[in-house]
Parts: structure tokens; C-alpha cells; sequence
């Protein structure tokens, strides 16, 4: 199965990307360590949740085209999503 993105999950990234490019600048400009990690959280953070968002509709639409499979299948699909958010 293909896995499309629309444009929220493109944007979201075009966004993170950004602010990426822009603490490089400060790296480069020899901003301030504290600021340069708040600005590095808030790309972390934004990249956590659309993660979340990804995998999320990806298990939707799995789940959805599993209706006729087994329950193994589904929590095999379920506990797979789940490895992919939990941070280790």
C-alpha cells in the first residue's frame, strides 16, 4: 500500500525545515548556546509530533483496509505503529 501525504503533513515539514535553516544561521552567526538549544527543542518538538501525526493516519488507514484480516494482523499493525513513536 502507497502512503500519501497531503499538504498539513508537507507544510508541517516545509515549516520544521525553516526553522532548522534557521538555527544554523545562529550556529553560524555564533549565537548564544541557550538559544541555539531552545530554537533546536522547538525543531525536535515539531518534528516529534508530526511523526505522531504520520504514523497516526498511517494506522488509521491500515486498520481501515484490515477490516476482513484476523486480530494477530491488526495488533502486529497496531504494536508496529506504536515502536515507531515510542522514543528510545
Amino acid at each position: 500500500m502507497e502512503t500519501t501525504y497531503d499538504s498539513k503533513i508537507k507544510n508541517r515539514l516545509k515549516r520544521a525545515d525553516g526553522q532548522l535553516q534557521g538555527v544554523l544561521r545562529m550556529v553560524e552567526e555564533g549565537k548564544d548556546c541557550e538559544a541555539v538549544v531552545t530554537q533546536l527543542k522547538a525543531v525536535r518538538s515539531s518534528l516529534d509530533s508530526l511523526i505522531g501525526l504520520i504514523v497516526a493516519e498511517n494506522l488509521q488507514t491500515c486498520l481501515l483496509s484490515l477490516e476482513e484480516t484476523d486480530e494477530k494482523e491488526r495488533e502486529r499493525k497496531i504494536n508496529q505503529a506504536i515502536k515507531m513513536v515510542i522514543k528510545k
